[in-house]
């Protein structure tokens, strides 16, 4: 054995304090993109949410400064500043240095806390370039400052006392490290949808949100809380009935908080959350909602005789159709599965969202016969129209390809079979479709054509759907079902990159291919398969070079820099099609030079209210939303 192979005590690295996260700060933070940079944010706001939940706090100030850095204020209690009896230095610098340092480990602190796994705040130190803390409490105002983590020597310091009419409280101010991160750009909205969402689920908090490059501002306050959250998803939609339900309990120190309508629309938008946490994975705080509702309106609908001309109970399906549901539990002790919390563990929130569940909404709608009626017809019809689908899905299987295993004629497969390996291009038009073929990695790159748009699927019902020709083909060419029968494990691709021109109609039918995978593939986009390709719109060259070009912008940026002002040519593409396989290769499908966006899903609730927007019946919040964007639309993940 050679010694450079040997493996012993010399080659264990040890990484002290915080020198761990700067080595691998995706293990804390999920990334280093755009996501991570802003999971910084919210990691510093929990941290004064805390505050608000112990009942010490009752405002919040995030601020986008000039300088590229984000400040957090609050006026609670304000982070200790006396010293630490094990550290021996200020219980602040502890806090911003020490991984799983804080007080949220002995319920005495906090009885409620979203950051368990207690390396919120000296992450994003850790992270940041400097970062400054200003305390208020204990009669004074004290300051510390840090340096790439690092506490900066004799930079802690009372710097004056606290005037009379002053509140306590804790500002936080840092400059991300653009030698970590990949942008350490800021977005108003993608802060303002976390911050929306925060104060929706804790009432009586206000949170501002202020760009000092924008003078954007925006307030978020609300007093009723998660039923005003359902009303705010639900603005896009028309509601079967005026009042929210809304009911609340405790047990065992296990707070919960349910509100729900019934629309007229064929999707449902449940959302579960855990101590403010977006539990997308859902948990046990999920199940004991959705096993409770079902029971509860087939109960109320045999004992009223609602249902006797179906034979049958309504399904959980049948029940949520169309429902806009908001579930928010707040545990002393949450188990979350995985690093990301995206799942609720707790076995005992099972029944006690079940118990609270069955008890509230089952004297409510005895109370409430008119609303009760209204939900349970909804769900009658849900179920009618699931019957009918499963009679014409199982026709249309037998006459179509998806009951074989061929695979659809125009689909260009490629030669690998590993799916880890393999991308399918989903292409708009034939003529593109050809280029493509002929410019693509016939190893591991799989060519989809589809004609025209297809249909909007936020309108219709599954059976309806798999009558359209081009659906049907990208499901086969995926080869993992649709629907309640989707099982990503079958996947033929790990890369599903959808390539649309890069104009008005290309927008749109990449909107009616995402409707598709979020609405009946989701899985697809929630482990991070689906990508959008960013083909340029100029290609300018200049004494023998050549430069693409994603916007107007970017070609007067080149024509200036590169061409002194004088381009030899420039090119426009109107779409695709009008590119050689050659160039359709170099521009956007070489994975040395392309520009994919990978599509995510951070916040389920904004998504769905966003497809809602974009692809539902109601046109005026569709035109109000094109008003406000269509002038500084910009490509985003969503």
């Amino acid at each position: 054995m050679s010694q450079d192979s040997e493996y012993g005590a010399g080659q264990i690295q040890v990484l002290e304090g915080l020198q761990a996260v700067r080595k691998r700060p995706a293990m804390y933070i999920g990334s280093t993109d755009v996501r991570g940079l802003h999971h910084l944010v919210y990691e510093v706001v929990d941290n004064s949410i805390d505050e608000a939940l112990a009942g010490y706090c009752d405002a919040i100030e995030v601020t986008i400064h000039d300088d590229g850095s984000v400040s957090v204020s609050d006026n609670g209690r304000g982070i200790p500043v006396d010293t630490h009896e094990q550290y021996e230095r200020p219980a602040v610098e502890v806090i911003m240095t020490v991984l799983h340092a804080g007080g949220k480990f002995d319920n005495k602190s906090y009885q409620v806390s979203g950051g368990l796994h207690g390396v919120g705040v000296s992450v994003v130190n850790a992270l940041s370039h400097w970062l400054e803390v200003e305390i208020k409490r204990d009669g004074g105002v004290f300051r510390h400052r840090f340096d790439h983590g690092e506490p900066e020597p004799e930079k802690f310091e009372r710097v004056r006392d606290l005037e009379s009419d002053e509140k306590t409280g804790t500002t936080i101010q840092f400059w991300p490290d653009s030698d970590i991160f990949e942008t350490t750009e800021f977005n108003f909205s993608t802060l303002a949808t976390r911050l929306r969402e925060l104060a929706f689920l804790n009432s009586g908090v206000e949170i501002t949100l202020t760009d000092e490059r924008s003078e954007d501002s925006e307030t978020f306050y609300y007093d009723g809380g998660i039923r005003e959250f359902v009303e705010y998803l639900n603005e896009t939609k028309t509601a079967l009935h005026d009042d929210v339900v809304y009911f609340a309990d405790e047990d065992q120190n296990i707070q919960v908080e349910i509100a729900m309508q019934a629309t007229d629309e064929l999707q449902g938008s449940v959302h579960a959350f855990a101590n403010n946490i977006n539990t997308r994975e859902g948990g046990t705080h999920l199940t004991g909602f959705k096993t409770a509702l079902t029971r509860v309106v087939n109960d109320y609908a045999n004992q009223e005789g609602l249902i006797d001309d179906l034979d049958d109970n309504l399904r959980g399906e049948d029940v949520r159709e169309g429902l806009t549901a908001v579930i928010s539990v707040k545990h002393p002790d949450p188990q979350f599965e995985g690093q990301t919390k995206t799942k609720l563990g707790n076995s005992e929130v099972r029944g006690i969202v079940e118990s609270a569940t069955h008890k509230h909404l089952s004297t409510y709608f005895e109370e409430n016969p008119t609303t009760a009626q209204t939900i349970i017809r909804k769900a009658a019809e849900a179920a009618k129209a699931r019957k009918a689908a499963k009679k014409a899905e199982e026709l249309t299987r037998r006459k179509s390809a998806l009951e074989s295993t061929a695979l659809p004629g125009k689909l260009a497969d490629c030669q690998t079979r590993e799916p880890a390996e393999s991308e399918l291009f989903i292409v708009e038009g034939d003529s593109a479709g050809g280029s493509a073929k002929q410019g693509r990695d016939r190893h591991n790159q799989a060519i989809l054509p589809l004609r025209g748009k297809i249909l909007n699927v936020e309108k219709h019902r599954l059976d309806r759907i798999l009558e359209n020709n081009e659906v049907r083909a990208l499901i086969t060419a995926i080869g993992a079902g649709i629907g309640e029968e989707f099982d990503i494990e079958n996947a033929r691709y790990h890369k599903i990159i959808l390539m649309t021109d890069a104009d008005v109609d290309g927008a749109h039918i990449r909107t009616l291919l995402l409707t598709l995978l979020y609405r009946h593939m989701k899985p697809l986009l929630e482990a991070g398969y689906v990508y959008a390709a960013q083909p340029p719109l100029y290609r300018v060259r200049y004494r023998g070079e050549t430069y693409d070009a994603m916007t107007e912008a970017e070609r007067e940026r080149i024509i200036e820099e590169k061409c002194n002002g004088n381009p030899t040519r420039i090119q426009r593409f109107k779409g695709l099609g009008e590119m050689n396989p050659e160039q359709l290769w170099e521009t956007t499908m070489d994975p040395d030079n392309r520009i994919l966006k990978q599509i995510t899903i951070e916040d389920a609730a904004q998504a769905d209210r966003m497809f809602s927007v974009l692809m539902g019946d109601a046109v005026e919040p569709r035109k109000q939303f094109i008003k406000e964007h269509a002038t500084d639309a910009e490509w985003v993940d969503i």
